[in-house]
């Protein structure tokens, strides 16, 4: 799940617990150059305001016009917009693809603050929403493996897919519901200034670990969230897990080899480290030395970064968000993306 979907959830539930009427829009099918990923979000009140997006707003403006009508006579609606679709084209979906999004009014409000607490716990869950208008359920991660709908559905798209599948007869949703992904960095160094809100950019959840209270102050990052203390004390806390990145960038031992060798342990998809050849072969001795495995020590980036040549702090910070984004796609650095997913 992208922060933004999960920020969508959350102001959703306190629309609620406002007392305000809610209608949930989600993409449950997409074909060719569709403008937003299967699972996109984008919530309506009744008063007209909407958070999210399920085009890019090419048909924002009808799908909130459906939504205030779910909102009022209750019935879901499954809707398709695409480039053979007057309506569609009035409102701008031209990029050549076809979108199908599920409209429907947030009822159950214990059911919607499961699944944030489910998020905010970084635990996997499963959405399974009946496309006929049934009422939505949550699977947790413990009945991954017992639930049939859910075996089937994963079987058909692949354990970390969400999208529509026939099951009994009935069409359903299964939005796999993953925590967002997470860029921990060692060190608030220069490089850390840049890579900080390129990360944000790129959907990343950052938090910046440096018991240096003068290198980790509020004025040299003003937006990100910042922890003047220890890594060995504070990263357990954390809870690093298959969806986290480290990237350790104080070229000092006693803040670095630490960090390092808590990630390594711990299954982050990207572990990597800042510094010359030099510095990484001391840095491996170390390492063999405190008593992780060849194996493990293996998995560590380093020198960081893609090898564009990249010379100032911005543009190595370019250069490891790269080989971050790169790990997490291609599932590299010896993590099984998503962990917990895997059959």
């Amino acid at each position: 799940m992208r922060a933004g979907e999960a920020e969508v959830l959350i102001e959703a539930e306190n629309w609620r617990k406002a007392g305000r009427r809610v209608a949930m829009v989600t993409v449950v099918e997409t074909w060719g150059s569709a403008p937003r990923p299967v699972g996109s979000r984008l919530v309506v009140d009744d008063q007209g305001l909407f958070l999210g997006s399920v085009s890019g707003g090419c048909v924002e403006g009808d799908v909130v016009t459906a939504a205030l009508d779910v909102i009022e006579d209750g019935w879901a609606r499954l809707l398709e917009f695409g480039v053979a679709d007057e309506t569609a084209w009035r409102v701008g979906l031209s990029c050549g693809g076809r979108i199908a999004v599920y409209v429907e009014r947030v009822d159950d409000l214990e059911m919607l603050g499961a699944l944030n607490r489910e998020h905010a716990a970084r635990r996997p869950c499963i959405l399974v929403e009946p496309l006929d208008g049934g009422a939505p359920r949550l699977v947790r991660e413990e009945s991954f493996s017992t639930d049939a709908l859910v075996l089937a559905a994963r079987q058909s798209l692949g354990a970390e897919t969400s999208g529509a599948v026939t099951y009994g007869g009935r069409r359903y949703f299964i939005g796999v519901e993953t925590p967002p992904l997470r860029l921990i960095l060692v060190g608030a160094v220069h490089v850390a200034q840049a890579l900080a809100p390129m990360a944000e950019l790129a959907g990343f959840d950052v938090v910046i670990v440096d018991p240096r209270v003068a290198f980790a102050a509020r004025q040299r990052f003003p937006t990100t969230q910042l922890l003047a203390e220890w890594p060995d004390l504070v990263l357990p806390a954390l809870g690093l897990d298959a969806y986290t990145a480290v990237a350790t960038l104080t070229h000092d031992p006693k803040i670095d080899d630490p960090a390092l060798r808590c990630a390594l342990a711990s299954g982050c998809f990207y572990v990597g480290a800042l510094g010359s050849k030099k510095t990484h072969a001391r840095r491996i001795e170390r390492l063999r030395a405190s008593g992780l495995e060849t194996a493990t020590i293996a998995r560590l980036h380093a020198p960081i970064g893609l090898d564009i040549g990249a010379s100032t702090p911005a543009e190595i910070a370019v250069a490891v968000l790269g080989e971050i984004i790169a790990a997490w796609r291609s599932g590299a650095a010896g993590a099984r993306r998503p962990v917990a997913l895997s059959a």
